[in-house]
């Protein structure tokens, strides 16, 4: 067999059997109806019933559910009960690799795939990333034309230099969907810049598309000395000063929040050229990301509604969960 094939062929086997110890804590630990799961994992009745069956045979059901993924399954319920989320997948952490994003990028892609598995036209919105990106590069390709994928967020920093992390032109390769990308900087330079750039008619049209989407999946950031979004220079010096002043702890696409998951009503956020953010949103919108200096972000996004899903790992939704 062809190695590429073998590989590919492996990480299917082992999505399925994450997916069959999900369904399977979900049924026989959770006490949730096949129904009910079918609609928390976004699958068919007939589905969740084949997962059962596989969990059974694998030998995953014994006194109790032999299988990484049964803690993060818990820690995944709790989530979503204590920020009413549409769902939440939490996904192992690696203790060799604590700083690794592989597995919430694998479990992003899963979503991903179903959604854009389907037949009929979906339009998905995205943020950027390096996550996110991460996820897409997981996906399997398919041809998907009648699929449009359509970018929250700016392409370029402040220079002019195109982001290294962009994922709406990467995931359209990827399903050979329809590519709608924000032909616009993060962060302007003025507010009247960025009044003059979503004046235009193609500004209009992807703010048409995205009110129309399926559904949204956002990358999130730390804000601080360093953070991504100022290392890879979509802010400057100036703007993390004044933003960290503000009491901003997180952004998403862009738009800076305090730690009540409140957006700032500051000079920085004015010039932000991004798509507006939906408070609360208005579809489906999965936040993608884990690790010790996003929790902070993470928390203020979940608290204030600023999105309705999220994919992560056991290490940070263990701390989303702790008091303090």
């Amino acid at each position: 067999m062809d190695k590429t094939v073998e590989k590919t062929a492996d990480r299917q086997s082992d999505r399925r059997r994450d997916d069959a110890a999900r369904a399977a804590w979900l049924y026989f630990i959770a006490g949730r109806t096949q129904d009910e799961i079918a609609a928390q994992l976004d699958l068919s009745r007939q589905a969740v019933q084949r997962l059962v069956a596989l969990a059974v045979s694998e030998k995953m059901i014994k006194f109790r559910l032999d299988h990484p993924v049964a803690a993060c399954t818990e820690l995944s319920a709790r989530l979503t009960d204590r920020f009413a989320l549409e769902f939440c997948d939490v996904t192992p952490s690696d203790p060799a690799a604590p700083g690794s994003t592989a597995g919430i990028a694998v479990a992003a892609a899963v979503r991903l795939q179903r959604l854009l598995s389907r037949k009929s036209a979906v339009t998905v919105c995205v943020g950027n990333g390096r996550t996110l990106r991460a996820a897409v590069e997981e996906l399997d390709t398919m041809e998907r034309p009648q699929h449009k994928v359509v970018s929250l967020v700016g392409a370029m920093a402040a220079g002019g230099q195109a982001n290294p992390y962009d994922v709406v032109m990467r995931l359209g390769d990827k399903v050979g969907a329809q590519r709608y990308p924000v032909p616009a900087p993060v962060v302007t330079e003025t507010v009247a810049d960025r009044e003059v750039l979503q004046d235009q008619r193609a500004f209009r049209a992807l703010r048409e598309l995205r009110d129309q989407a399926d559904a949204s999946f956002v990358g999130i950031g730390e804000i601080g000395w360093h953070a991504p979004i100022h290392r890879d220079g979509f802010l400057s010096d100036a703007d993390v000063s004044a933003l960290i002043e503000a009491g901003a702890v997180g952004e998403i696409t862009g738009w800076s929040f305090d730690a009540a998951g409140r957006p700032l009503d500051n000079p920085v956020n004015r010039r932000v050229a991004s798509l507006p953010l939906e408070t609360p949103p208005q579809r489906l919108t999965v936040v993608v990301g884990g690790g010790k200096k996003k929790v902070a972000a993470l928390k203020a996004a979940l608290a204030g509604k600023l999105v309705s899903a999220l994919i992560t790992d056991e290490a940070t939704a263990k701390a989303l969960l702790a008091k303090r």
